[in-house]
């Protein structure tokens, strides 16, 4: 059975992100899990093991990534193979995808990106540079999240050249490019702060943009050197004029199934992915759906992604700490969990698309 008939993924990109209350959320999400769960556990043998030890539906660390190669398809039809971040001499998580699920993956990231930003494809400013996105068939977390972006955009420039030094000269032409329309900024949370914002404080430099930005990873850096969420927002704004900013949040385990933060500040869930909270000592799950049972318990983040079918990432246990918000409630008026991420568990190795690359 290949990933395209395990079920009509065309019928559930028809469902709008934030659609589903959470009654008709959990019957979705039971139907195409016990179906993903078949396919990985007839196509990949670590996994069926897995499931033979521990019973169905297992939450894999992402740390097992790292130590074993976990396939649902053969060899030869791999068409790309995805690396996650880590600092130096860590080892890396190895992601095996097929078209199919390539193809789902960036379809996935377009739909829950756009009910942020519409429909239309938005002249495109990257906050990084070209050079991360060299090898087509190798790709870090970084690369992949530059890329995926790219599709959805139009007129893609970096705003960084490679030695990683901010080109104000190509920044400022694309904005008087598309002075007269609204623009889209990627990248990632630390690139931004330190190769953007701050190269652009240290010029004297103030820029006017009319766009949206969208940013994610690396906040153990900027935690570091007290720069909070909010204080990221308001000396972004103060220093090139956007007030449309969202955090994302999502790892490269489980590419396309991103976490957008609303208007409010909360991270969203979509159709395409849950989260549970568990507790890190018994790792016991919070399966009450209640909103009453559900907020202010804090625990690891269990993410859930009906994308993947050429690897068994439907279902990772993170070694992020986090907490259900609300479910349906949420000012924004998405429908679903919304949640809030308190960083790394302490003794977590550190992790992020932006810790590939280290300022020299």
């Amino acid at each position: 059975m290949t990933g395209a008939n395990l079920l009509d993924y065309n019928e559930l990109f028809c469902i709008e992100p934030y659609s589903l209350e959470v009654s008709a959320k959990e019957a979705l999400l039971a139907q195409w899990l016990k179906k993903l769960g078949e396919h990985h556990e007839k196509n990949c043998g670590p996994y069926a093991r897995l499931v033979k030890a521990l019973g169905a539906d297992p939450a894999l660390p992402v740390r097992l990534f790292k130590s074993h190669e976990l396939r649902s398809i053969p060899k030869e039809d791999v068409v790309k193979t995805m690396t996650s971040s880590g600092t130096t001499g860590q080892a890396v998580s190895r992601i095996y995808l097929d078209k199919a699920t390539s193809a789902r993956q960036s379809k996935a990231l377009a739909q829950i990106v756009s009910a942020f930003t519409g429909k239309s494809r938005l002249p495109l400013l990257v906050i990084d540079s070209s050079a991360v996105i060299k090898n087509r068939a190798m790709f870090s977390a970084r690369g992949a999240g530059i890329l995926g972006f790219s599709f959805l955009g139009r007129d893609v420039t970096y705003a960084l050249d490679d030695d990683m030094q901010l080109n104000l000269q190509a920044v400022k032409e694309f904005c008087e490019r598309h002075s007269d329309n609204a623009i889209m900024l990627f990248g990632f949370t630390y690139m931004i702060w330190l190769y953007f914002i701050q190269a652009l404080r240290e010029r004297n430099e103030q820029l006017n943009i009319n766009g949206v930005l969208i940013h994610g990873g690396g906040w153990k850096k900027l935690q570091d050197q007290q720069v909070s969420n909010d204080s990221f927002k308001q000396i972004v704004h103060e220093t090139t004029g956007i007030t449309r900013i969202h955090n994302y949040y999502g790892m490269v385990e489980q590419t396309g199934s991103i976490y957008m933060e609303c208007e409010c500040g909360h991270l969203h869930v979509s159709e395409l992915s849950d989260i549970q909270i568990v507790n890190p000592l018994t790792l016991e799950i919070n399966n009450n759906v209640e909103k009453s049972s559900l907020a202010g318990n804090r625990g690891l983040i269990r993410c859930t992604s009906l994308l993947p079918t050429s690897y068994p990432g439907h279902i990772l246990l993170t070694e992020d700490v986090g907490e259900i918000l609300g479910v349906d409630d949420c000012p924004c008026g998405r429908k679903g969990k919304y949640f809030a991420v308190y960083g790394r568990l302490e003794g977590a190795e550190v992790r992020g698309c932006s810790d590939t690359h280290e300022r020299r």
